[in-house]
């Protein structure tokens, strides 16, 4: 058996604050296994996006025992080695992963040239035909595109690295209804398709039900109990 995609032991995350840290995660013992689409769901301010943040290696101030993909990951230093491509985030807003000056192509195409990957541009017009997304669309600016169409976009961007660890932080917030049926929709056939675990941070029930096969309430930083 696979061991856990997740596993998190008496984990803590906390914030400067001042000259200081303020823990805004406190005692968060998880399992997140190959496969699963992952519920955290809660309130604005409950720790959630905090807790995912530092899933990401975005927030390296944390305690506890953290195991990503079997390997064991220490507090304070940022990810390295296949980590760093292995766990990808789409964020609420998709600007925050598009650089606005420069066209989708640029954008999309330095981190697989990092990587001394091949074909980069045919890898791109795939993944945009992958979400339904014009391939001449990759010479547009983010500016150019609707909500729906960057966050795409944003998918994208995260799945050309091709990730095991999917993490989303409210990735359907700002769009409208039509629009974020299509999105969860796209994530869930993504989901079937490959070898894919998610961690998906909302506050709206239907949004976890719609997407999670296991999901927790959280409220002042802690896990409450199993959603739903």
């Amino acid at each position: 058996m696979n061991p856990p995609v997740v596993e998190l032991s008496d984990m803590q995350v906390a914030h400067p604050q001042g000259s200081g840290l303020n823990t805004v995660v406190h005692d968060v013992n998880l399992r997140i296994n190959e496969g699963e689409c992952f519920g955290l769901v809660g309130p604005s301010g409950c720790g959630k996006s905090s807790l995912l943040w530092a899933l990401a290696g975005l927030n390296t101030r944390w305690r506890g025992q953290m195991a990503l993909l079997g390997n064991a990951v220490t507090p304070g230093k940022d990810f390295t080695g296949t980590l760093r491509r292995e766990v990808q985030m789409v964020f609420q807003d998709p600007y925050s992963s598009l650089h606005p000056k420069h066209k989708l192509l640029r954008t999309l195409a330095e981190p697989l040239k990092l990587l001394k990957e091949s074909d980069i541009e045919d890898k791109i017009v795939d993944g945009f035909r992958q979400v339904g997304l014009s391939p001449e669309m990759i010479t547009r600016y983010p500016h150019q595109l609707s909500g729906g169409q960057r966050q795409r976009v944003a998918i994208v961007r995260a799945l050309l690295l091709r990730p095991r660890l999917l993490l989303l932080d409210e990735p359907t917030s700002a769009l409208d209804m039509s629009v974020q049926a299509e999105i969860l929709n796209l994530l869930n056939q993504l989901k079937a398709k490959g070898n894919l675990t998610m961690v998906l941070v909302s506050h709206d029930p239907d949004v976890i039900g719609h997407m999670c096969d296991r999901a927790v309430s959280m409220a002042q930083g802690r896990i409450l109990h199993p959603y739903g």
